[in-house]
């Protein structure tokens, strides 16, 4: 885990990969809509993105391939049941 400290002018300092250094971070304008909670900080020397706070829960996929569709798929054209790739001995 990184340490984080806070800086003046609502800036938290970090080490920045791009100037290889600890440099101040400032939040952009989040055109996200997540306010003071926005996670995105920018280097104010390079610009260099980051993401600053705890990892997002995965989501779960947004479209699960139907049944129908998942046998479907271990068929090839012609409706024949597709065999394990061979592997020379």
């Amino acid at each position: 885990m990184e340490l984080v400290r806070v800086g003046t002018n609502d800036h938290i300092v970090l080490a920045c990969a791009e100037c290889g250094d600890e440099r101040p971070f400032e939040q952009p304008p989040c055109a996200d809509g997540h306010g003071a909670d926005c996670p995105e900080w920018a280097c104010t020397e390079c610009g260099a993105a980051v993401l600053v706070g705890p990892v997002p829960a995965a989501r779960p996929a947004a479209h699960p391939r139907p049944a129908r569709e998942a046998a479907a798929a271990a068929r090839d054209h012609r409706g024949r049941e597709r065999a394990a790739a061979r592997i020379p001995a």
